[in-house]
């Protein structure tokens, strides 16, 4: 995509977004676009057309940046120029196996912390989840995925743990949305949560931190598969100058 095609696809997308701040908003604009892939993994980010389509000033686009910076989505060559960052796979598999001992450790504590009321919107949760991706709306499904996960962690009554978890997710969002998009992976997932659902209702600690611990691993092999994929499509049509 040029320039202008981007810049124009930026200023519409965000005019749909409801206000928060200004950087805030302008961050939940970027981290979607890089989500979906219209800002491309080591694409230069040109801070003057995105403050021009946000219709903003460069400094509340600097905090936003500042924002996805933290979270791992954009990155700072030599000059100080920002652009979407690229992660190794190395990178992305020590994130999921910090993750997954997180996801671990919530499951434990929520099977004997979390109120009944808890477990039943995580329930309702997955289930949401396989209703959304057989009515074709693959990004709502994905935030339904990641609000199954958050809710678990949220679950466990651990605030650091919360914390914790929040900036890995981050960092993952991508490449997780990558991988739930390969149908080849969908029916794991769908059995994979099946099954830590089962374990949390029954209140089975061991089996909630076995199921969540094997649910990343398997996360593992879809992100390689998927980050792959989304390699071989960039080098086939080349990367955004």
């Amino acid at each position: 995509m040029n320039d202008t095609g981007w810049t124009y696809e930026l200023r519409n997308f965000a005019e749909l977004k409801p206000r928060k701040s200004l950087a805030t908003d302008a961050a939940d604009n970027l981290r979607e676009f890089i989500l979906l892939g219209k800002l491309a993994p080591g694409m230069p980010v040109r801070e003057r057309d995105l403050a021009e389509a946000f219709g903003i000033s460069r400094t509340p686009l600097k905090e936003a940046l500042r924002i996805l910076e933290s979270e791992g989505l954009i990155s700072y060559g030599p000059t100080r120029r920002p652009f979407v960052a690229d992660p190794s796979l190395e990178e992305i598999n020590d994130w999921l196996r910090v993750q997954g001992a997180l996801e671990a450790l919530a499951g434990e504590l929520a099977c004997e912390t979390a109120s009944d009321s808890e477990l039943a919107e995580i329930e309702k949760l997955n289930t949401s989840i396989t209703d959304l991706r057989e009515g074709d709306e693959p990004l709502e499904a994905f935030r339904r995925d990641m609000a199954f996960h958050t809710a678990i962690v949220a679950a466990s009554g651990n605030h650091a743990l919360y914390e914790t978890h929040a900036v890995y997710n981050a960092r993952l969002w991508r490449v997780r949305f990558l991988s739930s998009q390969r149908t080849a992976s969908q029916e794991i997932t769908r059995r994979e949560h099946l099954e830590i659902v089962a374990a949390l209702k029954a209140r089975d600690a061991a089996a909630a931190r076995t199921a969540l611990k094997q649910h990343l691993r398997t996360a593992e092999t879809n992100i390689a598969n998927a980050k792959a994929e989304a390699d071989a499509q960039i080098n086939t049509e080349g990367k955004p100058e």
